[in-house]
């Protein structure tokens, strides 16, 4: 049976406890997928005593289901295209440039209003946990991962409460560890693995930040579950 959580601050909470043995390691730092990433995060960031930041990418969604990632466009102007999506999808590789365009600008509009005039993440041989709340089609991990591999980051470790079993599998030939809660048989979308899946907010993406790089720690986005 698969794992239904209360909401992101629990789900974070417990996958914490799997990514423990990556307490102490040096130069490790946690990076989340913003927005719905970012309050799991904070609760990894929190209990290993790592430094809490963001990757932003952006999902391309198919034609009338917005839902369905065909592809992503990450910080620095990477762009992923998932082949077979875009196949099942009936998406054209014109279609494809021109949803890449409109998502670069809100990667760039959230670049500004996450990080403001802090510098850019340098990565070069650290370790990272890349974290998300949810793994679906895997466009937007994989692009996560790519422009992290271009960025020379040391290992990568992914994590995600839930996950659908293709993208964990293709996932774990491009990292070093993919660490997931609960691998769905029958997939449908990451909302029905939430009891509460409200939308994270701009504003709650820049408290978390904002905590994280003034105290050098990120704080947890809320108190511990029982």
């Amino acid at each position: 049976m698969s794992l239904v959580f209360p909401n992101r601050i629990a789900a974070g909470h417990l996958l914490a406890e799997k990514l423990a043995s990556h307490a102490g390691e040096e130069g490790l730092i946690v990076l989340a997928l913003p927005r719905g990433g970012v309050p799991v995060a904070a609760e990894i960031a929190h209990a290993l005593g790592a430094p809490l930041d963001v990757l932003v990418v952006r999902k391309i969604g198919a034609p009338g289901n917005p839902e369905f990632g065909v592809g992503a466009v990450a910080s620095g102007g990477l762009k992923y295209y998932n082949t077979h999506a875009m196949e099942m999808a009936g998406v054209s590789l014109k279609t494809m440039d021109q949803r890449a365009e409109i998502e670069r600008a809100e990667v760039e509009r959230r670049e500004h209003a996450y990080r403001g005039d802090r510098p850019s993440l340098e990565l070069r041989g650290r370790p990272v946990i890349l974290v998300d709340d949810g793994i679906a089609t895997g466009s937007t991990m994989r692009a996560a991962v790519s422009a992290l591999h271009g960025a020379w980051a040391g290992p990568i470790t992914v994590a995600a409460p839930v996950a659908a079993r293709e993208s964990y599998l293709e996932l774990r030939n491009a990292v070093r560890h993919v660490v997931v809660l609960t691998l769905p048989r029958n997939f449908a979308c990451v909302a029905d693995y939430y009891e509460d899946f409200t939308q994270t907010s701009d504003a709650e993406v820049r408290h978390l930040l904002d905590e994280a790089w003034h105290g050098g720690i990120a704080v947890t986005s809320g108190p511990n579950p029982s």
